[in-house]
């Protein structure tokens, strides 16, 4: 587990520096509980494959326009063969894209088109503080770091997606910017953040309402979340919840207009409240690849019908909405 407390070690540097050292009254407990009786042998040996991989200590970095290492000599194909063979242990990979050299990582999402419609809109990140709850593979952190924040944590309770961020953390040797196998429920309310992003997690939660507050006790007065989650259409009063599946997906539970979302988000006491994006998911924006060969959209939509799901519903809709905390009085 060394290279794993490594890692852990480089965070708790980080939360010191950024002055979250309070968070380290009850982090490293939980990460050890999570290494004695959660992660999987199968994840660690995930973790020590990375060690496995080439260096590129001088290789330079795009993650203003994408997630892309070119290092400076042209790859030989050897290593090509050797990251492509290892990497693809840590399929399916579902976030992304990701580019090392010539190889490149075609996920199942397309997370540069939803961070194209999201960044926009948004607070500058620069010199911020940021959280990303439920951050997948950590594609989104990248990003961010792109636009210089400060520091960047992404918090994510999947162990397969905490070995796929390091891995690519191998090729990106940026020191403020971590992954934590946490959920949300698990944080104490730093109160801490800048900035708080919550993509593609609202509709697996039972609870809607303590998801929001639990993401409002990571902000700072002012502070900004920026929540994309899936919607349906319709006034303050609607919300939708499937009998069973949606899209095949077992976990889904309050599919909410913008409206009420809105009136959600006002009621758990945030303000400023803006729905900024709107759209329907396309099949261009997930999809299978080489690197994600399981079941995807366009096996979740009626095959007579794409704008309905398999199950008859809605077809699948995204909306960004963005909301502050209240300033200190």
């Amino acid at each position: 587990m060394s290279v794993i407390n490594h890692w852990f070690n480089e965070c708790y540097k980080s939360l010191i520096d950024a002055s979250l050292d309070h968070w380290l009254d009850s982090l490293p407990n939980q990460l050890h509980h999570w290494q004695a009786h959660v992660v999987s042998k199968e994840v660690v040996k995930l973790c020590h494959l990375i060690d496995q991989l080439p260096h590129y200590p001088d290789a330079q970095l795009d993650l203003k326009d994408a997630v892309s290492v070119t290092p400076r000599e042209p790859m030989s194909e050897k290593d090509t063969a050797r990251i492509t063979a290892l990497l693809q242990h840590f399929m399916p990979w579902r976030k992304g894209p990701f580019t090392v050299g010539d190889v490149h990582i075609d996920t199942e999402w397309r997370s540069d088109w939803k961070w194209e419609r999201v960044l926009p809109h948004i607070a500058p990140l620069a010199g911020k503080r940021v959280l990303d709850v439920g951050c997948g593979s950590g594609y989104h952190l990248w990003r961010m770091a792109g636009e210089d924040a400060e520091l960047v944590i992404g918090i994510d309770p999947t162990a397969l997606f905490f070995a796929q961020f390091h891995a690519i953390k191998h090729f990106i040797r940026r020191s403020n910017v971590h992954m934590l196998p946490l959920g949300i429920e698990e944080m104490p309310a730093l109160k801490s953040f800048h900035s708080v992003f919550s993509m593609g997690v609202l509709y697996h939660r039972r609870d809607p309402i303590q998801f929001l507050t639990e993401l409002k006790n990571q902000l700072l007065p002012g502070g900004q979340l920026i929540l994309e989650t899936l919607v349906i259409d319709g006034d303050e009063n609607t919300v939708f919840m499937p009998q069973d599946r949606y899209a095949q997906m077992r976990n889904v539970w309050f599919l909410p207009s913008t409206k009420a979302l809105s009136l959600w988000l006002a009621r758990c006491g945030f303000v400023d409240i803006q729905v900024v994006d709107e759209s329907v998911t396309s099949l261009e924006e997930q999809r299978k690849t080489a690197w994600m060969d399981n079941l995807s959209l366009a096996d979740f939509l009626d095959p007579s019908d794409k704008q309905k799901t398999i199950e008859g519903y809605p077809a699948p809709k995204r909306a960004v909405l963005l909301a502050r905390t209240k300033l200190a009085q």
